[in-house]
């Protein structure tokens, strides 16, 4: 009975092992992450790619105007302004004009008492009578050497008399023309105006002595057009190629919230100061009513025209040695990658200058993650592809 049974085990085992041997374990069903495409340096994503989601694209755009904001001060318009201070030594002993007057060129604004001026004076008088008596002693050497009286000599000696009484005469009157003078010696000095305008600082006072060594930058008047100012700017350097004459500036004052003033640059220096890496530019603006004041400071806003430049947020490009890339959006779900020529704009964008076609869509969020995904690619050891882009082993 034993080897009965033992007969008919034997065979079962043998049929159960069998069955073991031939017999796996059931495949792992893994949760399906939709792929992408790599053709080139396309990528190319299916429409319920999660990766999508992580890509933000936008609009390639033209640059537009800028500004840039410069600060400067106001100033008085010097080819309207005369700063005027007393050619002669002397004594304040009247004022003709107060702050604020209008005066016309020639008009008295003070008087001094100035023995140096008196001295001018009597040197004109007297070179006047020393001319006269020149004249006559002359005339009179002639008849006399005419009558064969006197030897030419001594008529030639009363001729150079003449002469040299004739220049001191001319001296004291060019003198006499451009500080003034009068018939009589009254030491008085008549200090005039030299052009026409508004008395905008007086620095004088009955009683103060004046000379012509002052410092030039305490004038006692000042004159000047306050309808037109002038305001100085400090140029950053790299801002150098952005102002040029001719160029419309809109000026803005603290003290005046809210007024915006027009103004023209009218020079641009040729050098830069070298302490401060500026450069110096005027601009003139129109006052007509008497809002901005000199020595105001001042903001100027200057417009930056724009280039024929596109303007792409910077986080689009990378660089990859010298060059720039980025992924342009040839149809949705599909990015290619590009070589772009790039320089720095304002802040947070980057200038195209090649490459990129105005209304494109670029990548702004996610240009890093796709080139990761071209360089696994390239890097991946060559696999057989099926139909939807996945290795197969």
């Amino acid at each position: 009975m034993f080897t009965t049974m033992h007969s008919f085990l034997r065979p079962l085992a043998l049929l159960m092992i069998l069955v073991a041997g031939c017999s796996k374990p059931p495949d792992v069903v893994k949760p399906g992450v939709p792929g992408a495409r790599i053709e080139d340096e396309t990528i190319t994503f299916a429409k319920d790619s999660p990766q999508l989601s992580t890509l933000r694209t936008v609009v390639v755009g033209r640059e537009r105007d800028s500004y840039v904001r410069i600060n400067g001060r106001i100033s008085w318009d010097d080819s309207r302004t005369s700063r005027v201070t007393s050619p002669v030594a002397g004594r304040v002993i009247e004022l003709r004009v107060m702050p604020g007057a209008h005066v016309r060129k020639g008009d008295v604004l003070a008087l001094l008492s100035s023995p140096e001026f008196g001295q001018f004076q009597a040197d004109a008088r007297k070179s006047e009578t020393d001319l006269a008596l020149a004249e006559r002693a002359t005339n009179r050497a002639r008849e006399l050497h005419g009558a064969g009286v006197i030897p030419l000599k001594e008529l030639q000696s009363a001729e150079a008399d003449l002469e040299r009484a004739r220049t001191e005469r001319q001296r004291t009157a060019a003198r006499e023309k451009a500080y003034g003078s009068g018939r009589i010696v009254d030491q008085q000095f008549r200090l005039l105006a030299p052009v026409s305008g508004t008395i905008v600082d007086r620095r004088i006072n009955v009683g103060q002595e004046v000379r012509p060594d002052q410092a030039s930058d305490q004038p006692l008047f000042t004159i000047s057009d306050p309808r037109r100012l002038w305001v100085s700017l400090d140029i950053p350097e790299v801002l150098s190629k952005e102002i040029e004459v001719g160029e419309q500036v809109r000026i803005s004052v603290p003290a005046l919230p809210g007024e915006v003033f027009d103004a023209t640059v009218e020079y641009v220096a040729d050098y830069i100061d070298p302490q401060a890496r500026t450069i110096k530019a005027r601009a003139s603006v129109l006052n007509d009513k008497r809002r901005l004041k000199a020595e105001m400071f001042v903001t100027a806003d200057v417009t930056i025209a724009p280039s024929k430049a596109l303007l792409v947020p910077a986080t689009a490009l990378y660089l990859q040695g010298d060059k720039h890339y980025g992924f342009i959006e040839e149809a949705p779900g599909s990015f290619t990658r590009r070589e772009f020529k790039a320089e720095e704009a304002s802040l947070g964008f980057m200038r195209v200058v090649r490459g990129a076609i105005a209304g494109e869509n670029i990548v702004a969020d996610g240009a890093l993650l796709l080139q990761q995904m071209l360089n696994a690619k390239a890097t991946a050891p060559k696999t057989e592809q099926d139909g939807k882009g996945t290795a197969k082993p």
